[in-house]
């Protein structure tokens, strides 16, 4: 037990941005490019051991060891769909759990990634929301799922990385789409992106990387300033009304504000479109009226559509519309000159597929919404 306590009282690289672990390794009197190279080895390599950095200063190395460390969640149960897509259960402390997914497909594997240990959201048709919260997750917990994701799979593939090593790694494509809202802990998701996007760690492009939120204009505000990547919003309902129903958020950020943020964000994003996520429940949202309302709220907004059958889970209120409604819906914002999309329901088998991540959250503590938000703006 003493020396567990001793490594948590280190501190973990996975938790600093690349301008985080300069400024920290030059206030211990070291090189910039020292960083540079730590950097290569604990990303782009998924090196943990410091005595195997090579070409880092023996010295600084010695130093690391004493003082740090390379710490990703643990995983409690690893859990493979037949359609090749698997799920993690990861340990983030205090009795608390989240889900991780990685989506493999022919020429990009996509990992869904958690942001909150839970979600104070409260989406009507979200497991996560069901959940509770028990608090945000540090950005080493964030950024530290990629690497865990790409280690693991590294290892079943037998492959072992040097830093230098052009080999493509098995994580091209990262959206924050699991457990919680990033936007509501914008801090760490900021930290965790500017290391995902750094040539020296993961150098991914900012087209490759998504995050989804539920429509807290502030904070897509800042991250158009800060960090733009690809945005994608999580709208669920073509009016107000039925809108703070599904998505609560919205009785603070109505959708006259969320298009306006939108217009906003292209200014500076990767893409030319926001991506509009929509889930599809029976009876709910998904007659020809609510499309033809749909296609009137995004008038002015370039964008595309996915489309999400909704994924039931224990204790859900709502029925998944059916394939012919979907394909209706869809074919409706076709004709109108939209690009609509029908998402393929991938893991579903172990829960899996969107909407159904739960993970386990210990305290559940429910947080006003104002409190959630306002700390997000």
């Amino acid at each position: 037990m003493q020396r567990i306590s001793r490594m948590e009282e280190r501190i973990n690289l996975l938790d600093f941005s690349p301008a985080a672990l300069t400024a920290w390794l030059v206030k211990q009197g070291e090189k910039p490019f020292r960083a540079r190279q730590v950097l290569r080895w604990v990303h782009r390599a998924g090196c943990d051991d410091f005595a195997q950095m090579t070409d880092v200063a023996k010295a600084l190395r010695a130093r690391l060891q004493a003082t740090a460390q390379v710490r990703a969640p643990a995983v409690r149960t690893a859990t493979h769909s037949a359609d090749g897509t698997r799920k993690w259960l990861l340990d983030v402390g205090q009795g608390n759990a989240v889900e991780m997914v990685f989506i493999p497909e022919r020429n990009r594997g996509t990992l869904c990634i958690s942001s909150q240990a839970g979600c104070a959201l409260e989406c009507a048709f979200c497991a996560t929301g069901k959940q509770g919260f028990n608090r945000n997750l540090s950005a080493g917990e964030i950024v530290g799922q990629l690497w865990l994701a790409n280690r693991l799979l590294e290892d079943e593939a037998g492959v072992r990385l040097a830093p230098d090593s052009h080999y493509e790694r098995p994580v091209s494509n990262v959206v924050l789409m699991g457990m919680g809202e990033p936007l509501a802990n914008f801090e760490a998701v900021l930290a965790a992106l500017q290391t995902m996007l750094d040539d020296r760690a993961y150098g991914l492009s900012r087209r490759r990387v998504t995050v989804s939120t539920s429509g807290i204009v502030p904070a897509i505000d800042r991250l158009r300033d800060a960090c733009p990547v690809a945005l994608a919003v999580s709208l669920h309902a073509p009016n107000d009304e039925l809108r703070d129903e599904l998505v609560p958020i919205n009785r603070k950020y109505p959708l006259a504000d969320l298009m306006a943020a939108c217009l906003r964000y292209l200014e500076d994003a990767p893409r030319d479109f926001i991506t509009f996520e929509y889930i599809m429940l029976d009876g709910i949202n998904d007659t020809p009226e609510h499309a033809r309302q749909l296609l009137a709220l995004v008038r002015e907004v370039p964008c595309k559509f996915n489309l999400i059958p909704f994924n039931p889970f224990p204790g859900a209120r709502w029925q998944a519309s059916s394939p012919q409604r979907v394909a209706r819906f869809a074919a409706l914002l076709q004709d109108a000159g939209r690009v609509a999309t029908v998402r393929k329901t991938r893991g579903d088998d172990v829960a899996a597929a969107c909407g159904q991540l739960a993970g386990q959250v210990r305290d559940r503590t429910r947080r006003t919404m104002i409190s959630i938000q306002e700390k997000a703006a």
